[in-house]
């Protein structure tokens, strides 16, 4: 698939990661609706990217709102053809805190956005797939998900984030699988420590901390860079199934 050809469901969107999808994609000629739920962000983004990009205002873990959305969004761009999963929260807290036990409606929320709120747009997003026309290799589509590092070595005080995203890696690969007689090809990116909004807002000495952290190169990882890792995976027909890490070869420490 050419980027000039894509037109796509990016949650999240209106910032940080998928914002970088969004302009590595409307750079190339290609279109984009972006999901979130911070309106003046998207206004800002729909500002900077003109008519190649609209916002709507969703809540990924409300079937019903994801499903408008995949319609509103098949209407205004005659189809979606990739879909990338974005939109999360970090979710830090101890199972045993200080004070009190997690309350388990913290644990709930974390799953609820990161990876039920992914599962929602697959299905959504695959579905409004299934009837786009082939290419030469009879592909209809691609899902790109995010999940992260913490996937494989969450740290302490990780347990739901560390949950939520292994279960976005887990899920994966089946639905690669089922989703191959469609001719919808489903990926993930398990990025490492990324300039995004929240670490901007992190002191100086613990950002330099992270980057310090890091092998090589020693520094955060760029929205730029995972853009264009998604961007390769939409345009490289043989990549399926996979989870790709991205992230300097860091490996976390327990805390």
């Amino acid at each position: 698939m050419q980027l000039s050809e894509v037109k796509a469901l990016i949650t999240g969107g209106v910032s940080g990661l998928g914002l970088a999808v969004a302009q590595k994609i409307v750079a190339a000629g290609g279109q984009a609706v972006l999901l979130d739920i911070n309106d003046t962000a998207g206004a800002a983004a729909e500002r900077e990217l003109g008519d190649a990009v609209s916002y709507i205002p969703t809540d990924v873990t409300s079937e019903q709102a994801v499903t408008d959305a995949v319609d509103a969004a098949v209407r205004k761009m005659g189809m979606i053809n990739v879909a990338v999963n974005c939109a999360g929260i970090i979710g830090a807290g101890r199972v045993l805190g200080r004070e009190e036990p997690m309350a388990l409606d913290y644990f709930s929320k974390v799953i609820q956005i990161n990876l039920i709120g992914s599962f929602n747009i697959i299905k959504a997003a695959g579905a409004a797939m299934e009837s786009n026309p082939e290419n030469a290799d009879g592909e209809r589509g691609v899902v790109i998900n995010t999940a992260s590092v913490a996937a494989f070595e969450g740290q302490i005080g990780q347990a739901a984030y560390s949950a939520s995203k292994g279960g976005i890696v887990s899920m994966t690969l089946p639905i690669a699988r089922e989703f191959a007689r469609l001719g919808v090809r489903v990926n993930t990116i398990a990025p490492g420590i990324f300039w995004t909004p929240m670490v901007d807002g992190m002191p100086e000495h613990i950002q330099e901390s992270l980057s310090a952290s890091i092998p090589f190169p020693s520094r955060l990882g760029k929205p730029e860079e995972f853009a264009d890792l998604a961007a390769h995976i939409m345009e490289n027909g043989y990549i399926n199934g996979q989870t790709l890490r991205l992230d300097g070869a860091v490996r976390l420490a327990p805390k």
